[in-house]
């Protein structure tokens, strides 16, 4: 049975497109493959802990040497590691604030990035740990991203994308919803994107993802 990762970030409930339209893609694909299994970690209805500093004594500590303290500071980001490492793909929903990933997010790649657990420095550079699968990423903003000096810069897509290739992970696709606070053209627009990206993304998945 293939296993989708749900990540939804928006803490505006309803209200946010980025969840409206995660959740749609959700529905689509287990139309398409009906015993998919979905586990959705909710970043904005049940926020993750901030990394504090005990989390970083015991991540920096030899895991040999670990003491039972250590591994309780450890076990969220063991239980988030599990689920990336058991997901056959994983979909983020997610709004973009202050031109990159909202702080709930941010939190949870802190506990998923871990050295000599999910990549191994090494003298020639970084190597992931994780294997390979379909990351899809839908990013909601009410501005829009591009070159020209009355747009905003792209941090978002190109950081996520150098983060989750450090964990082994270079499968990934993005969809931006862009200019959703602009009036109804626009946002009209955007979700007509959205269905377009959604109905080609569910048919790669569905053909790549494993047999039921």
């Amino acid at each position: 049975m293939s296993t989708l990762l749900y990540i939804p970030v928006s803490a505006r409930g309803a209200d946010s497109h980025s969840r409206k339209t995660g959740t749609d893609f959700c529905v689509r694909l287990q139309a398409a493959i009906p015993r998919l299994n979905i586990v959705t970690r909710d970043l904005g209805g049940d926020p993750l802990p901030h990394p504090d500093q005990v989390f970083v004594h015991a991540m920096l500590t030899p895991a040999d040497s670990r003491t039972d303290a250590h591994h309780s500071a450890l076990a969220i980001s063991e239980k988030l590691i599990a689920e990336l490492e058991a997901a056959d793909a994983i979909l983020i929903a997610t709004p973009i604030h202050n031109f990159s990933v909202p702080s709930a997010l941010k939190s949870w790649i802190d506990h998923v990035v871990r050295i000599n657990r999910t990549f191994r420095s090494t003298p020639t550079g970084k190597i992931g740990l994780l294997k390979d699968r379909p990351i899809r990423i839908i990013a909601a903003s009410g501005g829009r991203f591009a070159d020209d000096p009355t747009t905003q810069r792209d941090f978002f897509e190109p950081y996520l994308r150098y983060l989750f290739s450090t964990i082994g992970i270079t499968d990934i696709e993005a969809l931006r919803m862009e200019l959703l606070t602009r009036g109804p053209e626009p946002l009209a627009a955007a979700h007509a994107k959205a269905e377009t990206w959604m109905a080609a993304q569910v048919e790669k998945l569905t053909a790549s993802l494993p047999p039921p």
